[in-house]
């Protein structure tokens, strides 16, 4: 995870948990091959979906963590 996305994580109040779940069970949208953003709602939270920006290298990199986040 990149330094930008931990302090996004702490800015956003989510957890390493939400985190997990999330690239583990949302929903993923393919930018180019290497390149995606994994979402998910969660009711629990009122800032619309939630989303991490993820390069696909030797290993998955999140490289931000957004919310309020919206399908274009």
């Amino acid at each position: 995870m990149s330094h930008h996305a931990k302090l996004r994580m702490a800015e956003r109040d989510v957890t390493e948990e939400i985190i997990i779940d999330l690239v583990e069970t949302g929903m993923t949208q393919y930018k180019d091959e290497t390149h995606l953003w994994i979402y998910k709602a969660y009711a629990d939270r009122n800032d619309n979906l939630l989303c991490v920006a993820v390069v696909i290298e030797s290993v998955l990199v999140i490289k931000t963590i957004m919310h309020h986040f919206e399908l274009e």
